[in-house]
Formats: structure tokens, sequence, C-alpha cells
């Protein structure tokens, strides 16, 4: 989901060469920064030309998974020919890991639909600033759930995120689309809140998973619960599609969706290729580099995010949304710096205990 942060975790690198894990990286990048900008951009094109059926959407944000499964077969048949067939593992998730990534899937489906039923109703600049305010939930349940610290600088940026989601609460009335109630838009607005909030949950449940795995996380093993937590979420969507009478209404609203039939079907692959390029991106500069670096870039387009809804839109940026922008890039600016200060911190910490271990004097026993 767009202006969504991964958390630290332990990740453990496998053996690549420094010029192969700096393409990987770019590579990821470029993934990240489509899938950031192209996913709200194209579940917004499809409501805005006739598309009403929001479980749908919150299925494409997950529904393309199968594009993990091939990156993991890819995977399998590298190891395959780098190692003996016959002990080349297949799947490396433990029974315990997949049932807690099928639980974070099921909270996902859920904070699918409530993003897909923000877009419908939002624009994609409003809905943007309001998922901002997801950083200052996953500072919270963090405290709670994995006993992150809060420092001067988080607090902060939680503050300027509350503010900012709370300025465009107050001046709702300039930003109606056309031809929809306040009423309609309220509960647009709070529903992308809660989305914010619900994934403001998950994130740290990942990181707990990932705590409490008891086995090594490679990349290979990341993919694997990214699946099983994309899977789930679909089953939860197509479940909620199937309630929703969805598959019986996509060819009638096909027939009359404002772009053509074909141009229709177009969108929804658009839309599911750009939504698997952000997780699969999201996964993989976490793994390159950091959560920090993840979070710098997923801040660093917002902005460009907001342009392109203009642009392509037609959207009015009003001075609220400008507000709202600095306090949110502001927020962000604070929260990463305060985590670059306790990395750095750290860092510092291991080369001290690192020297005082040196310098100790060595006994030589066998002159006891």
């Amino acid at each position: 989901m767009e202006g969504r942060e991964e958390l630290a975790s332990p990740i453990v690198a496998t053996k690549v060469s420094p010029s192969a894990k700096k393409a990987l990286l770019i590579l990821n990048c470029i993934l990240l920064s489509l899938g950031n900008c192209g996913g709200p951009l194209s579940m917004r094109l499809y409501f805005l030309h006739g598309g009403n059926r929001v479980w749908l959407s919150a299925f494409l944000e997950t529904g393309g998974w199968p594009f993990i499964l091939i990156v993991l077969l890819v995977l399998y048949f590298c190891r395959r020919c780098s190692t003996s067939p016959t002990s080349t593992t297949v799947v490396f998730m433990r029974l315990r890991l997949f049932f807690a990534a099928a639980v974070i899937g099921v909270l996902t489906g859920l904070d699918d639909f409530l993003y897909a039923c923000g877009v419908s109703r939002l624009p994609v600049s409003t809905t943007s600033l309001i998922i901002a305010s997801q950083l200052g939930f996953t500072a919270f349940f963090a405290f709670l759930l994995v006993k992150q610290k809060f420092t001067p600088y988080s607090i902060n940026a939680v503050m300027l995120l509350t503010i900012g989601a709370a300025v465009l609460a107050l001046h709702t009335g300039s930003d109606l689309p056309n031809g929809e109630s306040r009423a309609e838009y309220l509960k647009g607005f709070f529903m992308t809140v809660a989305a914010a909030a619900l994934y403001g949950l998950v994130l740290p449940m990942v990181e707990m998973t990932y705590n409490k795995a008891k086995q090594a996380i490679t990349y290979t093993l990341v993919l694997e619960i990214q699946m099983v937590i994309c899977l789930f979420a679909t089953i939860v969507c197509t479940t909620g599609m199937i309630i929703d009478n969805d598959f019986k209404a996509i060819p009638r609203e096909a027939k009359e969706y404002e772009l053509g039939e074909t141009k229709y079907y177009a969108v929804l692959c658009i839309n599911a290729i750009f939504w698997q390029s952000f997780f699969l991106g999201a996964i993989g500069v976490v793994f390159c580099a950091s959560s920090l670096l993840s979070g710098i870039i997923i801040a660093v387009l917002l902005p460009v995010t907001e342009v392109l809804a203009v642009v392509f839109y037609k959207e009015h940026f009003q001075a609220e949304k400008g507000i709202a922008l600095v306090l949110s890039l502001w927020g962000f600016t604070s929260y990463f710096y305060g985590e670059y200060k306790v990395m750095k911190t750290k860092d510092i910490e291991r080369e001290s205990l690192h020297d005082r271990s040196v310098d100790l004097p060595q006994i030589n026993y066998s002159s006891v």
C-alpha cells in the first residue's frame, strides 16, 4: 500500500557479490517506486471511469501473488544448479511461520478492503496524505508488541502526522469529488485512517514473527512469508467478492466502463502488477539495504504521487493539502533521522565493546 514502510527485521543476507547486490538493490528501488506511485493512481483510475466494486479493488492489491511464486521458482532452480539436486531445499518456511503469516494475511485482506473503500471515495492526493499517518500507528504498535522505544524524534513525527491528518479532516468541504456527498467523503476518510491504523499493527506483527521464527531469515524465506500473507489476503478478498456478487457483476461492469471493455480489463491487470511491484520492491530494498532506506524512498515519493494525481486527474491541491504535505515530510524526516541516530549509537557501542575486548591483557597459561 502506498506510504507503507517496513520495520527493521533480523534478515540474514545470503552470500552474493557486492556488484550483484547493488544491481538487485537498484532493481528493487525501481519496483518500489513504480508500485508506490502507480498503485494508488491505477486504483483511482478504475473508480473514476465507472468501476465501483470495492472488494475487487482490494483483491487486486494482493491478487498478483503468483508473481512471487515465479521468483521463488527461479531461486529454487538457481539453488538446484549450484548444489546437489537431492539436497536442495524446496520450502524453507516452517509450520509455525506459516500459521503466523496466515493470520497476518487475513488482517492484510481486511486492510486492503478499508484502503480500497477510501480510494473509491477520496482523491489520490488526499488518501496519500492520510496513509502517511500510518507511521505513527506503526511506532505505537511497535512499542506495544516488540518493545521498540519511543524517542523525541518519533514522538515529534507522530504529532506532526496527526496534525497533518487533522488539518485535512477540518477542511473536507473543499475537496469533495463531483457528485459525492459529505457523508460519503467522511466515510472514506475514516476508513482510510482505519486502514493506516490496521497496517500500522501488521508491520510490528511481521517483525515479531521474524524475531520468533527460530530460524535464519533469508531472502527466499522472506519471499515465502510474503507469498503466504498475500495468498491469505487474497482469500479474504475473494470471499468478500463472492458475498458481494462481484464475479457476476464484473462482465456487466466491463461492458459499461467508460474507457471500454478491453481497457477495463487492462486497468485491472495493471493495478495488480503495480501493487505486486510495490510489495516485491519493498521486500527487496529491506533485504539489500535497510528498512530505513525503504521508508525514505516511500517518503520521498509522497510529493511525486501528489503531483501525478494533480496532473493526470486534475485534482485540486488546496492550501490545507500543502500544509499537510509539509507536516508529513517533516514527520518522516524527524522519524528517519531519529532511527539513523539510534543505529549510529548502536554501531559506536559495538565498536567500543570490540576495542575494549581487543585491549584486554592476554594471559599466558603455559607459564602458569
